[in-house]
């Protein structure tokens, strides 16, 4: 066991790098070509950590390397620790540089094909140092992945009501009824909500905010009981759906141009004031190290997203 003045030598980032690297690919040659250290090196590293922490990490055999029921766990430890420091090290070079390295954008389905381009034009145009890397995934996964630090940023609906996620606020917009040609309230403006009640309205997957708010509509229309028989994976499937007579649905107005733009066979209708909305915002971690840069990236976005049919807010609604 490896002692300094009577205490325990610390591990070191390298002898964790190495090890974590073992873990993964549970052979010695292939680790060391993944992190670019030399066997003999890894190997060492590897020992020397055992050393350190005076319990035995790795059962080597002559066809494999098993990790022993303490590297398990030290595992689980290592990477953390090393997520942790990569973490650090960006977070570093946010503040020497603002609007550089990466920036890991996660964006639920029901916006990214509407909002990319726009946002995509922005960071070309203003943040031309940016490395921008979007994540198209549902709101749970999306909000799981900002708490682990596997994301930086979120585009999506609010309120999400998590603890510890501060929301920017971008804009309000309308949703709007799409019915196939021939329904009676095809084309018309100033519906009512309480004919949600006796509609076939067709809706997304579970697991999809849209489908919630959706429902959270008919609630407010006095209809409680949607019996939904046929549902779609996603936005163009389901006015597809639409389209062929199965049904109506509710639209974000964002989505409306790019998805009723590929079938002759629907109408859209406009509900009374106050009309149902959604709220779209970027949300981040509170007390993110990045704050003040995506702050000013959702003020940038709120000046792009003008064109839109969208009601943009301000930065404290």
């Amino acid at each position: 066991m490896a002692v300094q003045n009577g205490k325990r030598k610390q591990p070191s980032l390298a002898q964790l790098r190495a090890f974590a690297a073992v873990a993964e690919h549970l052979h010695f040659r292939d680790a060391a070509a993944a992190i670019g250290m030399s066997q003999p090196a890894l190997s060492g590293a590897v020992s020397a950590l055992e050393e350190a922490l005076g319990v035995t990490l790795v059962e080597r055999t002559t066809r494999k390397v098993l990790l022993s029921p303490a590297g398990e766990r030290i595992a689980v430890r290592a990477r953390a620790v090393l997520d942790e420091v990569g973490a650090l090290m960006e977070d570093a070079e946010a503040v020497r540089a603002p609007f550089t390295g990466a920036l890991r954008l996660g964006v639920i389905p029901t916006v990214a094909p509407y909002l990319l381009p726009t946002v995509l034009r922005l960071v070309h145009d203003r943040y031309p140092e940016l490395d921008l890397q979007v994540h198209e995934e549902q709101t749970s996964s999306l909000i799981e992945g900002l708490g682990a630090g596997r994301l930086d940023l979120l585009l999506l609906a609010v309120p999400l009501g998590v603890p510890g996620v501060t929301e920017l606020p971008l804009f309000d917009e309308d949703f709007l009824l799409v019915t196939p040609l021939d329904h009676w309230l095809g084309g018309r403006e100033g519906i009512p909500r309480e004919a949600l009640r006796e509609l076939n309205l067709l809706l997304l997957d579970e697991g999809h905010c849209l489908r919630d708010q959706a429902l959270d509509i008919c609630r407010e229309a006095g209809r409680d009981d949607v019996d939904v028989t046929t549902t779609a994976a996603g936005l163009s499937t389901l006015v597809q759906l639409v389209a062929g007579g199965l049904g109506c649905t509710l639209l974000p107005r964002t989505a409306l141009r790019v998805e009723t733009a590929r079938s002759t066979q629907l109408l859209t209708g406009s509900f009374a004031e106050p009309a149902p909305t959604r709220r779209i915002a970027l949300a981040m971690r509170g007390g993110a190290a990045r704050a003040t840069e995506y702050e000013e990236l959702a003020a940038a976005l709120r000046e792009a997203l003008e064109p839109l049919p969208v009601r943009v807010l301000g930065a404290e609604s």
